[in-house]
């Protein structure tokens, strides 16, 4: 399997190299040459793997000529072995025919272990094959950062160096990044919003000398190994609810775009996916776009669901890339317009196509709130604020007879004061977690200015290598 540029100008390249690699050189991110797809029978066939056997099983159609089926089935086993729920990813019926996936049973308590906790496993086994070391440097809004952190803390093999926006993730989401105190870890609190750290992470990998200098490289949802390995939960939950002798639809709360990607990525892949919906907060760019064709960015605004304070949603582009017929010319030109007017031309005929596939919905804070009220007191469900939304999109779109799968992104205990508000319950913190509060933090506060950044990072590499 070889990947390409969704901008054209970058040669094809392994899954090893991708994801190693992170963003392509000419701006681009990595897709695949072409979609795998499994029949019907080897979906039924599926059905009876561990959730790392199925993992395993789904990630060797992407890694083919990297990495084979043993060694991808002992990285998931490791992977996923520090779980703290048997089923990994439990469904659980929130109301009739409306599902939570709960993807927060993980070491940091948010999705993004799902896919971190196997890249770490990755990540370790290619540089060691290669005898290679690299720098990895991330840009989060709350959960990606802390997941990255878990998975790479004290590795031997990479530096990394993590950008948060100051003051706009919860306490919490903080903490899990700031009191690891490993030497391989920076954290950075960037005076700005997420899409400026975005766009800090992007303007490095841009910069071609620090780039060859520092041997850089991604974890965010813009590595393309990150996409691979969410599809499997994906797949497992539609599985369970009957597929592929039954449709299913998703619902997922949505940011950066890469975990709904995910749930259409296997679509592609043969799973009859009916309907996906996405949820957003006020920072409503997609939800504008997929209702009525208005990609235009706006002001970040802060929200009770910070992870999802964005306004530039990267893995955009790799659909975009999809509804431009994969025509990496026109995705360049658009991608370009969109940074230089602040607005996507997208024609007419594409933006239908996504349309056809894709729903969307809105909540404020009241409505978010209002949202988590009425699930804890419905169902004794209780769900975080990103969660929630999800469920509220989801069950605007759910259909009779299709099962509709939410993505949970987040444990309650994740956003404390959210959902005090809203329930009056107070979540508690697993044990493993119980002493978050107590910890002294460690991270930098920064502006916003890249050659300060690189400066930071260029010093935590050097003390990190001179320690190591």
């Amino acid at each position: 399997m070889l990947y390409r540029s969704t901008r054209g100008d970058a040669r094809p390249r392994s899954f090893s190299d991708i994801l190693l690699a992170g963003l392509a050189e000419d701006g681009g991110l990595y897709m695949p040459e072409t979609w795998p797809r499994f029949t019907p029978d080897e979906w039924r066939a599926m059905r009876s793997l561990s959730y790392p056997d199925l993992a395993a099983k789904i990630l060797s159609v992407f890694a083919a000529g990297s990495i084979d089926l043993p060694t991808l089935q002992r990285l998931c086993a490791k992977a996923y072995a520090g779980f703290s729920h048997a089923a990994i990813a439990p469904l659980v019926e929130v109301e009739n025919g409306l599902f939570s996936m709960e993807l927060f049973h993980g070491p940091t308590l948010a999705f993004k272990d799902m896919a971190m906790q196997l890249l770490g496993q990755l990540f370790e086994h290619v540089l060691t094959e290669r005898n290679q070391r690299v720098t990895i440097v991330g840009a989060t809004s709350g959960d990606t950062g802390s997941a990255a952190i878990e998975a790479f803390r004290g590795s031997p093999h990479l530096s990394v160096a993590i950008l948060h926006p100051m003051g706009r993730t919860s306490d919490v989401q903080r903490r899990q990044m700031t009191t690891v105190k490993d030497d391989n870890i920076l954290n950075i609190a960037v005076e700005g919003t997420f899409d400026d750290c975005q766009d800090m992470v992007k303007a490095m990998f841009a910069d071609t000398p620090f780039r060859d200098e520092i041997g850089l490289s991604a974890v965010n949802s813009i590595n393309w190994a990150r996409i691979a390995a969410q599809i499997p939960y994906y797949v497992r939950a539609a599985l369970m609810m009957g597929a592929p002798d039954r449709e299913i639809s998703f619902a997922v709360p949505t940011g950066n775009f890469g975990n709904v990607l995910a749930a259409w990525a296997a679509s592609q892949m043969g799973l009859p996916v009916r309907r996906l919906c996405i949820g957003s907060n006020r920072n409503d760019i997609l939800t504008r776009f997929l209702t009525s064709n208005d990609m235009s960015m706006r002001a970040v605004e802060p929200s009770l669901s910070p992870s999802m304070d964005i306004q530039v949603s990267s893995n955009f582009e790799r659909l975009l890339f999809e509804m431009l017929d994969r025509d990496p010319q026109a995705c360049q030109a658009t991608m370009l317009a969109f940074r230089q007017t602040g607005r996507m031309p997208v024609d007419q005929a594409a933006w239908m196509r996504a349309k056809e596939r894709f729903g969307a919905l809105m909540l404020d804070d009241e409505a978010t709130l209002a949202e988590m009220k009425a699930l804890y007191d419905n169902s004794g469900y209780l769900a975080d604020p990103h969660t929630a939304i999800g469920l509220a999109a989801g069950r605007k779109a759910q259909e009779p007879g299709i099962p509709m799968i939410v993505a949970a992104t987040a444990h309650p205990a994740k956003f404390p004061d959210a959902v005090r508000k809203a329930t009056g319950i107070d979540p508690a913190l697993p044990p493993h977690l119980a002493d978050l509060f107590s910890c002294e933090e460690r991270y930098e506060t920064l502006a916003n200015e890249l050659n300060i950044i690189e400066d930071a990072v260029r010093r935590h590499i050097k003390a990190h290598t001179h320690t190591a």
